[in-house]
């Protein structure tokens, strides 16, 4: 999982629980995200890496272009 980008479906933010879609097992899956950095948001349809996976479904991210 970690280093796998996905595109956030639900928005990410402080007091937010965000869902991204992150293609796994040759389809595609969604997760419960929050950001790695705390504070920082992400709106619906941007592109982000996971750098943190916990299982079943949790993951943290960031920005997939810095």
């Amino acid at each position: 999982m970690v280093g796998l980008r996905g595109k956030v479906t639900g928005r990410i933010g402080p007091g937010l629980v965000g869902e991204v879609m992150v293609r796994v097992r040759g389809g595609s899956e969604a997760f419960l995200a929050y950001p790695v950095t705390p504070g920082e948001s992400f709106e619906p349809g941007q592109l982000v890496t996971v750098v943190e996976y916990q299982a079943p479904r949790t993951v943290y991210v960031q920005s997939a272009f810095g």
